[in-house]
């Protein structure tokens, strides 16, 4: 099996040196992309590779940037902007390629700096990720060192100069305009849109932000073709994947299959199955901001398609799994208090209603809770929902607690019976 975006990847945790990288064909993507290709011929090849964005939304590449304005009439200055505020619960595989192998990064923002025409890029860091930090800056100065970076790249007449900027640590931040607005030293909050950033982003200039794992992919599609990468899968979505684990399974972890890899496949051949034990009740298939899935879903190919047919999403790809010993009504209250401290309180639904959200299901574990607080709850679900909010931090809130309420409503009702409560959790 290919795996191109953790092939280099140490076992000791050590990161790749630019001699390494090199040794293993490194820049060659982009020694490629800027010797053969136009800024636009990059676009449609990326655009047919069928690459979709890592982060969690999976909004198709090449389409994104094809709404970058081009030609002699475009604006001079242009931005390219990494998306590394990793910070969703249970979410770890941009780390993995951050800390592991940095020049792919660089090698891939290079190429999407050059397929949108920016002169300038960032890479916008999680604050806590302090050692990919060290390494990034590294890998920064290796690559302007030996002319990847800064001034006429390989003398091709390009020139980019990549910045790394390390978040002050909000999970809003993760939103594209929060990100472009703390960048520009504001409060994190969301932007209107339109006007969409592609169009007016950083200092009111065309920007693309891309996720770290997007990017990774860039060099390797261009080096090796569209055909190849739509190879590597086993559905009709093209590429790998990184797929992580996380709950109580032999080998919580993350790691690079096909696209369409099973979730059961992820979770007992490679994290190793349940703990002994322990059982599988329930799993967030791609993060804490995703819907249940029970294992009845297991056999399901872990793709955007597929996950949103079954009633949630794919996201990040890293699961969080839970177990027939953990109760599902307090790890939702969990998920909901990380939610109402993160939100930017911008908008009056998040701001009020998600400190609701967890008022109710205190109560609810305390014993204090009423037969419509339920109703409540999943009227809740609603109103903080899509459309009814600034940006997507709510209605991200509301899936684990909607599928909660929809497969494990008896733990729920569990907690209105007085004689079932101790100590805060069920007897």
């Amino acid at each position: 099996m290919d795996a191109p975006l953790t092939r280099n990847i140490k076992s000791d945790g050590s990161t790749v040196t630019l001699a390494e990288y090199l040794a293993g064909g490194g820049y060659e993507g982009l020694k490629k992309t800027l010797a053969e290709f136009t800024p636009l011929e990059v676009q449609q090849r990326v655009k047919d590779s069928g690459l979709r964005g890592r982060g969690g939304a999976g909004f198709p590449t090449g389409l994104k940037w094809s709404f970058v304005p081009m030609g002699e009439d475009a604006p001079k200055t242009k931005y390219l902007v990494v998306n590394g505020d990793e910070m969703e619960p249970g979410t770890f595989k941009d780390r993995l390629l951050l800390e592991g192998d940095p020049h792919q990064l660089i090698e891939g923002v290079a190429i999407a700096s050059y397929a949108i025409q920016a002169n300038v890029a960032y890479i916008f860091l999680r604050g806590e990720y302090r050692l990919a930090a060290a390494r990034l800056r590294r890998a920064i100065a290796e690559a302007e060192a030996h002319k990847l970076l800064g001034e006429n790249i390989l003398g091709s007449g390009f020139s980019l100069d990549l910045r790394l900027h390390t978040s002050a640590g909000r999970y809003i931040c993760g939103e594209e305009t929060a990100l472009l607005n703390s960048l520009e030293g504001k409060r994190a909050t969301p932007r209107a849109k339109p006007p969409f950033p592609q169009v007016s982003g950083l200092f009111g200039k065309p920007t693309i932000v891309n996720n770290v794992e997007t990017l990774c992919n860039l060099p390797h599609i261009l080096r090796n073709g569209v055909e190849w990468y739509q190879s590597l899968s086993r559905s009709g979505e093209p590429g790998t994947k990184i797929y992580g684990v996380s709950g109580r399974v032999e080998r919580p972890g993350a790691w690079e299959l096909p696209m369409g890899t099973t979730a059961r496949e992820i979770i007992e051949e490679h994290a190793g199955g349940m703990r002994q034990g322990y059982r599988l009740k329930g799993y967030l298939p791609g993060g804490a901001s995703t819907d249940f899935l029970l294992p009845e879903h297991l056999d399901i190919p872990m793709d955007y398609g597929s996950i949103a047919k079954a009633g949630s999403r794919l996201g990040t790809g890293t699961m969080i799994l839970l177990d027939d010993k953990t109760c599902p009504v307090q790890m939702v209250l969990n998920l909901e208090r990380f939610f109402a401290q993160e939100s930017c309180g911008w908008c009056t639904p998040c701001r009020d209603g998600l400190p609701w959200t967890v008022s109710l299901l205190e109560d609810l574990i305390a014993g204090r809770g009423r037969p419509e607080d339920l109703e409540t709850l999943a009227r809740l679900c609603g109103l903080l929902g899509p459309g009814n909010t600034f940006c997507a931090l709510a209605p991200g809130a509301m899936e684990p607690l909607q599928s909660a309420l929809k497969y494990f409503r008896a733990d729920f009702e569990r907690y209105l019976q007085p004689q079932n409560i101790n100590g805060g959790a069920h007897a």
